[in-house]
């Protein structure tokens, strides 16, 4: 194979391993803080918002590709949207490409920041690799592994609201919870669709811990609880409530799943995926006419 062809392969399955349905659902909790907290459109926002829309996610996706390998090519979700299968020569290239990326944008917001922005974005790369990477594994350590998956998406948001200088006041971090708690139930639900294949390749999750139907009824629970956390934002913060209920209704029909039934919540999963994104303009769209009035 040329070079340049080749090396337009390897390029096209990082971006694949990134997950580029995913990259709006670091990005804009970033630049959404960031513009709220009283940031302005400034290279800082550029830059932050570049950082978490592609190498950050290269290095949460692809970091999973790598040391997920042989349980992913049991997974018949693997191979799409949901799941790069990397060809395992691009693993070593993966996790260089992640580093390269990712730390010009790491020095750069650590130097512009403050001490406190500093150890939220320590936090946040180090849930990335954690949840992956060996000897911590947290992906396999039930409820950890929810914990930090939220993690993942919450902290965009509290970097950008601690680099814009913002202010953690009291409706600041109901929104904040009820965002993590949102996290927390989209991660349990997304992992009882594996139960049997993570069951059968010895992989432990918050799912295999408590099975299907507990599984989903947590997720119920920890969506209801996000949509009254976010009530104590006061207006406009409280539209945010609105946020977790279409996700309830989503997951509802499967509070009664039998584990020997858990792939039928894959279906509920691909509506979520498709969730994040309507649920996402729809948000913005309400505090854009919000800031207005």
């Amino acid at each position: 194979m040329p070079v340049d062809v080749a090396r337009r392969s390897t390029v096209a399955e990082l971006v694949r391993a990134s997950r580029p349905l995913s990259w709006v659902n670091t990005a804009y909790p970033f630049a959404a803080a960031y513009l709220l907290a009283g940031g302005t459109v400034d290279p800082l926002l550029v830059v932050g918002t570049l950082y978490f829309l592609v190498p950050y996610n290269l290095a949460m996706y692809g970091i999973n590709d790598v040391f997920d390998h042989e349980s992913d090519l049991a997974n018949p979700r693997k191979g799409g949207v949901e799941g790069a299968l990397l060809d395992d020569r691009l693993h070593r290239t993966t996790l260089w490409a992640a580093l390269a990326l990712n730390l010009p944008f790491v020095v750069v917001l650590l130097a512009a920041g403050t001490w406190l922005s500093g150890a939220v974005l320590a936090v946040s790369v180090a849930a990335v690799v954690t949840y992956s990477a060996p000897p911590a594994r947290l992906k396999e350590r039930p409820v950890l592994d929810s914990l930090t998956s939220s993690t993942h998406f919450v902290s965009p948001a509290v970097f950008g609201v601690a680099l814009a200088g913002g202010a953690f006041t009291g409706p600041v971090l109901a929104v904040l919870a009820a965002y993590f708690l949102w996290g927390c139930a989209s991660h349990a639900f997304g992992a009882v669709q594996d139960i049997r294949a993570d069951r059968a390749a010895g992989i432990g999750s918050v799912a295999t811990r408590f099975g299907a139907a507990w599984t989903v009824r947590l997720s119920i629970g920890c969506y209801a609880a996000a949509a009254l956390l976010a009530l104590l934002a006061g207006w406009p913060g409280a539209l945010a409530a609105l946020v977790p209920l279409p996700y309830l209704v989503s997951v509802w029909p499967y509070r009664d799943l039998d584990d020997a039934r858990c792939e039928e919540a894959h279906a509920g999963w691909r509506r979520f995926l498709w969730l994040n994104l309507v649920m996402g303009f729809l948000v913005t769209q309400a505090f854009i006419v919000a800031s207005l009035v």
